[in-house]
């Protein structure tokens, strides 16, 4: 088994969920570097990590180095995934890219130049319900698709210093459902309308954010959807999809600590959902890193593309024109 030797950009909650789930579950791919600026070296020295760095571009000199996961904040994304295409190191890049559509196209560009691997991190799609339903629907199990459903809802708002470097809700929490749709639909986006308030906490405002939102989506090929999230589900992490066909439908419901139910007199009563996302999406995370070893030992193409990511952010830039002018707008790939 050929192992990849990899390095970790930014060792906050993300980068160290994925220390974790390399070091218990892919011993094909092995931590051999960190770099952050404000580095555990205690936390770093407990995980055998060799290599230690302030500087991510220090890394990018390690020879040893085959290939990046990028967890840092996502206004240095774009800028790092050159410097690893420029070091002809693999990348794989939580989202989103950037949020200048420029930008994303310059990181592009280098990555093409380099040859190199670049996977997105839209870990969604590697949730064992969701590629289920993806299954379903590439087997003709619910005939053609009509309409998508996503329902998409946080236990709790974030707080408000990270509101303010957010993006908005679009860019910073819906870009997974918009990734969802394309992927499940197996279509592009083609017209959005997002119908939107400010329901939860006056802070949102004062961000100039929302915190509640239902989008209506028109697919190239014809078929409708609608998203709705909301910033404060007080259940729990909210978190369903249903597509509908000629031929039937296909939906899976929340995850729970465990699917126990009590019938009595007084009731019935089932767990809450999963609480969050690290509770609710941990397979998925363990899944796309194993799908990007594959695609570098086999010389694949990513699961999930960097021209994913830009597309993404494109219909999250929409979704924001329309909230802003109150009216659909048709989408443009080619901005």
């Amino acid at each position: 088994m050929k192992k990849i030797m990899l390095g970790i950009i930014g060792t906050g909650r993300i980068g160290k969920l994925h220390v974790d789930n390399i070091i218990r579950y892919i011993p094909q791919l092995q931590v051999k570097a960190v770099a952050d600026p404000q580095l555990d070296e205690c936390w770093a020295k407990s995980k055998d990590i060799n290599y230690q760095y302030r500087d991510y571009n220090e890394m990018m000199c390690n020879e040893a180095i085959e290939a990046v996961l990028i967890c840092t904040p996502s206004s240095l994304h774009s800028q790092q995934i050159i410097a690893a295409a420029r070091a002809k190191k693999h990348v794989f890049c939580e989202k989103p890219i950037a949020t200048d559509i420029e930008q994303i196209k310059a990181a592009l560009h280098e990555v093409r130049k380099a040859g190199i691997k670049l996977q997105i991190g839209f870990n969604r799609r590697f949730d064992p319900n969701f590629s289920r339903i993806k299954q379903i629907i590439n087997n003709s199990g619910i005939g053609t698709p009509h309409l998508l459903r996503i329902t998409s809802r946080d236990p709790k708002i974030p707080p408000a210093d990270y509101l303010k470097t957010s993006g908005g809700m679009f860019i910073d929490m819906t870009i997974h459902d918009f990734d969802m749709a394309r992927f499940l639909m197996d279509s592009e986006i083609d017209e959005i309308y997002a119908s939107t308030g400010v329901l939860i906490n006056p802070v949102f405002s004062e961000c100039d954010d929302i915190d509640t939102a239902v989008i209506s989506l028109k697919f190239a090929n014809g078929s409708l959807g609608v998203i709705d999230n909301s910033r404060q589900a007080v259940y729990g992490y909210d978190q369903r999809v249903e597509v509908f066909g000629s031929h039937g439908a296909v939906h899976a419901d929340n995850n729970t600590p465990t699917n126990t139910i009590l019938s009595t007199s007084d009731g019935i009563i089932s767990e809450k959902p999963l609480y969050f996302f690290l509770e609710r999406y941990s397979q998925s995370f363990v899944n796309e890193l194993t799908a990007f070893y594959q695609c570098i030992v086999n010389d694949e193409t990513p699961p999930v593309t960097g021209e994913d990511g830009l597309r993404s952010v494109i219909v999250s830039q929409a979704a924001e024109k329309s909230r802003r002018e109150n009216r659909p707008i048709k989408i443009d790939y080619a901005c």
